[in-house]
């Protein structure tokens, strides 16, 4: 099986209305695969298919691969997989269990014989020939010689099945269908329930579906649905079938051996009643060659789902993929330009709009389609997860969506305003789970301090980072964590408040929860200041509390002291493995990351870290190390195939630290680290990132990379790097310029002529290695680096502010 992507699909003949075509850079296939060619396990995760921008709809195939883990289950694309279905709702890029693959269709030449519509094995197909992925657009062959085409608008989708007989040809509707996931009965979804009506002229069929479960262990999703097709049927026939999964079970098995039964045909509709029956249809064609399908979906009404599926979408594939793709050049790509001539690059053409793409997917923007109450404030799904999302990527979406960031944040304060907290995670309009911290606080408070106002209603943002910070949640019994509520809020207050840190007795996660808990509180304060100016202090004071878990006398690796897992009696784990923590999940002591990593994770107060590493050259030296090959002491799995440094650049709590460099004003390390890690970890293959990319924050971290700029989360700093182009212009606050220039620029063959030897901001000679986003992000502007081979001590203002230093010892002491 091999994939391929072209520059250009010859069906896309119109004219954009931009200049440049940017989505001819695009490589859908990013991160398909993982480090064993040819198969999903350790990749990205990514989906592939056709979707606009944060669109409702992801419409793409969904496929069975072995071996199973969970870098192929929610994009629903394996490079290898049998197809099972073709379904309108993904995630893409997510580490975690599945959500969504409904509702679906699968084209079929038989249905006879061993074909149970129940039972996907029996009908499932390999696939030949070379996959074609293009913004917008999606092809595939299957072994029964028929073509797959698909192309999507933001509330519908459109097929395109060719078949290679004019026998009989058939389509399969499955409104049970959905993503499993084999290795954790627990985790996967069910189907609860649903109904299918086929109307008179056969060639329209409604109805719903229902699907409970997943990742998150969610409420039902039920999704109202509007087929059509574009001729009728010889034969449409609606069918009912036992659900032999009709709730979830945590003994269930996906290997009994069992037969599941067929389905009875039932005529023009079917009901799934009160056992949750399995409900779909056939439709089917004689002497036809080529069957097309639109389908609309709604989360609200059937009526919906039809209006969407008439007026966003008509039955050419080449107009739908290329309005599509026209709504990425204009809403996305054009954002960042630089030069597309004959002579640039191609392969960071590809590195640039391709990350842009795969950070543009979701959440999802559902405006008008909440289900859950009536309110005048928009609607988003699908923050998988704000663990991920808050280290650099809103930062972005800040600069260059705010329309859509301003609806996001409007979105999560309308879900605390009726449900009471903020997500940590939220899919299928359902909070869960939390990693560690309430990590939404930091993504509103990165808005706060860089003057996002517009419709937001900060009054009761703050309610709802201040509730975060004071109310427990409700213990939800979920079966990974006996000892904290994983659904929202922060499960760990019991510790946090009367001790100032998360015990490791208590509480699963002690190192991790506390390090983030710091961070969470921070945020509290930076909008407290504008809100509740006379709490700021007591929130600025809790975030010092990563300091009440720092044990000055553990060691490793030669260097000493590190945040470690403290008990409530105030004694710590002082034989706890600094290196290695365990599954590193979530009944472990910390969580994705070691204790030396997360030493490292605080980036409103890295002053007061440097001081307690021993200074400034013990802080280089330890920063040093963590880049080191064969220094890892964990096994990092599909989280990280092929790193074996302690730094993990596939995981988000390590984002920030090759840039800490510029905390003692050393930042040519901090290029010559970025960039290393790039080099070796991000290319344009099928595996060009080195693991899930977590919605897209891995591909965020690239752009930021190639920007030459980093932001520190919930301030309104951004770190000077070094650009890998030598002109950028940024489109940010609406319609403003930030313009990044390169000038020495000269780093192709090898070559290391991208150090800084100078910068000027909007015309000033700067001597610091950061700025404040008024500088040039409010306004425009422009920053000019001079870039040259030397390896260059250039900056000689102050370091980047530490906003929350604060000392405290062990001991409590301020």
């Amino acid at each position: 099986m091999y994939i391929h992507n072209l520059a250009v699909l010859v069906i896309f003949t119109g004219i954009l209305a931009q200049d440049v075509d940017y989505a001819q850079f695009v490589n859908p296939f990013i991160g398909s695969e993982g480090a064993i060619s040819g198969y999903a396990y350790g990749g990205g995760d990514v989906f592939v298919g056709g979707t606009v921008p944060f669109g409702m709809v992801k419409l793409g195939i969904d496929t069975y691969e072995e071996p199973i883990n969970q870098s192929a289950l929610n994009g629903g694309y394996t490079p290898n997989g049998y197809v099972t279905g073709i379904s309108l709702m993904h995630q893409s890029g997510t580490g975690g269990g599945p959500k969504y693959g409904f509702p679906a269709q699968m084209p079929l030449n038989s249905i006879d014989g061993d074909v149970n519509p129940l039972d996907n094995r029996t009908y499932w197909q390999s696939r030949v020939g070379e996959d074609l992925a293009e913004v917008g657009y999606f092809r595939t062959r299957l072994e029964s010689d028929i073509t797959i085409e698909l192309a999507a608008s933001r509330h519908a989708g459109l097929h395109h099945y060719s078949f290679s007989s004019s026998a009989d040809s058939h389509i399969l509707v499955d409104f049970s269908h959905y993503l499993p996931h084999p290795t954790r009965s627990w985790d996967s979804q069910f189907y609860t329930g649903g109904e299918i009506e086929i109307q008179p002229n056969s060639s329209i069929y409604t109805g719903y579906t229902s699907i409970a479960g997943g990742w998150n262990i969610g409420a039902p999703v039920t999704v109202y649905v509007c087929g059509e097709f574009d001729r009728p049927p010889k034969k449409a026939r609606a069918f009912k079938g036992t659900n032999t999964f009709p709730a979830s079970r945590h003994f269930r098995t996906f290997d009994n051996g069992g037969i599941i039964p067929q389905p009875a045909f039932t005529g023009s509709s079917a009901r799934s009643g009160p056992l949750n029956d399995r409900i779909g249809a056939v439709f089917t064609w004689s002497n036809t060659t080529t069957v097309r399908s639109r389908v609309g979906i709604s989360f609200k009404s059937v009526d919906k789902a039809c209006a969407y599926k008439n007026a966003e979408i008509s039955w050419s594939i080449e107009d739908v993929a290329n309005a599509a793709r026209e709504e990425w050049n204009r809403d996305v790509f054009s954002k960042i330009r630089v030069d597309t001539s004959a002579s640039a690059n191609k392969t960071r053409l590809s590195l640039l709009y391709s990350s842009l793409y795969f950070m543009h997917l979701i959440p999802s923007e559902r405006v008008g389609e909440n289900p859950l109450w009536e309110s005048d404030e928009p609607s988003w799904d699908d923050f998988y997860t704000m663990w991920d999302l808050f280290r650099n990527q809103v930062s972005l979406w800040h600069l260059i969506q705010p329309t859509y960031y301003e609806s996001m944040i409007r979105s999560l304060i309308d879900i605390f305003r009726h449900e009471g907290y903020l997500p940590d995670g939220r899919s299928g309009n359902y909070n869960g789970l939390v990693q560690g911290g309430s990590n939404a606080d930091n993504v509103l408070a990165d808005a706060y301090v860089k003057g996002l106002r517009g419709m937001i209603n900060w009054t009761e943002g703050y309610a709802a980072v201040k509730k975060n910070a004071e109310v427990p949640p409700l213990f939800d019994q979920n079966p990974v964590d006996s000892q904290g509520s994983l659904k929202e809020g922060r499960s760990a207050l019991d510790d946090w408040i009367p001790l100032g840190y998360v015990s490791a007795d208590r509480n699963t996660r002690a190192v991790s929860k506390t390090v983030e808990y710091s961070l969470n509180d921070f945020a509290v304060s930076q909008i407290a200041a504008g809100e509740a100016p006379e709490e700021q202090e007591k929130y600025l004071k809790r975030s010092a509390g990563w300091q009440l878990s720092w044990d000055p006398s553990a060691t490793s690796r030669n260097f000493t002291g590190f945040v470690m897992p403290r008990y409530a009696n105030g004694t710590f784990h002082s034989t706890y493995n600094i290196t290695n923590c365990g599954d590193c999940n979530w009944s472990d002591e910390s969580y994705e990351g070691t204790a030396f990593e997360y030493s490292f994770v605080i980036p409103h107060d890295i002053r007061r870290v440097i001081e307690l590493m021993g200074g400034l050259r013990a802080f280089e030296q330890r920063l040093d190390y963590i880049f080191t090959p064969n220094t890892s002491g964990v096994d990092l799995g599909v989280n990280g195939l092929g790193i074996t440094t302690i730094n993990n650049v596939a995981n988000e709590p390590d984002f920030e630290n090759p840039y800490l460099y510029n905390y003692i004003n050393k930042q040519f390390k901090s290029v010559e680290r970025g960039r290393q890690l790039a080099r070796d970890f991000y290319h344009i293959g099928t595996d060009g990132i080195p693991g899930n990319s977590d919605a897209g924050a891995l591909n965020c971290w690239l752009v930021w990379q190639m920007l030459g700029l980093y932001p520190i989360v919930t301030t309104n700093v951004y770190l000077l790097e070094s650009p890998w182009f030598s002109d950028i212009n940024m489109t940010v606050n609406h319609d403003k310029t930030l313009r990044i220039s390169a000038q020495g620029l000269d780093d192709g063959d090898g070559k290391e002529g991208y150090y800084v030897q100078s910068v000027t901001i909007n015309g000033e000679p700067w001597d610091r290695n950061w700025f404040e986003h008024e500088n040039v992000m409010v306004i425009g502007g422009e920053i000019l680096f001079q870039l040259g081979n030397q390896k260059k001590v250039w900056e000689t203002g102050i370091v980047p502010p530490s906003p929350g230093h604060m000392v405290v010892d062990y001991k409590g002491h301020f």
